[in-house]
């Protein structure tokens, strides 16, 4: 939500900018052609600032790892890249296991960069939790005709 939230502040600023997930990016550039890849490439580089978000959340192969490599080559220096992981840098191998890329990687991603740790329970986990509390606590319908008998 956090990083939804800094691209809808950069477009309300004038920024061109642009979301996308993690796995669907690296899927739209699974392609069989040179040329089409290479305009994707371009597609991305564009925006002032790209998110990928969820990086972390799927392992992918040596080939997404390449992929994800000439996006953020093509950007460095120039555009601003927002990403959103649950692993830390040290865990990117189990990530993109066997990429030879993952140290060049990351130093263009962390090179300049404005990096945010944010601990704590997710918002959704704790919602779940006073949900079911609050199920716990209220009885059901069946208790009350099951007492009733």
């Amino acid at each position: 939500m956090i990083a939804k939230n800094i691209i809808a502040a950069a477009v309300n600023a004038g920024y061109s900018a642009m979301f996308r997930t993690a796995s669907d990016l690296l899927a739209d550039l699974q392609c069989d052609s040179p040329q089409a890849r290479r305009r994707k490439f371009s597609y991305y580089a564009r925006p002032r600032i790209l998110c990928i978000d969820e990086v972390g959340y799927l392992s992918y192969d040596s080939n997404a790892a390449d992929l994800l490599y000439e996006i953020v080559n093509r950007r460095y220096e120039r555009s601003s890249i927002l990403i959103t992981t649950n692993r830390g840098f040290k865990d990117w191998n189990q990530v993109f296991p066997n990429a030879t890329c993952i140290a060049t990687l990351l130093d263009r991603l962390t090179r300049h960069a404005e990096i945010a740790i944010i601990e704590g329970k997710s918002y959704r986990v704790r919602e779940s939790e006073l949900e079911s509390t609050a199920r716990r606590k209220t009885p059901s319908p069946d208790s009350k005709s099951a007492s009733g008998s």
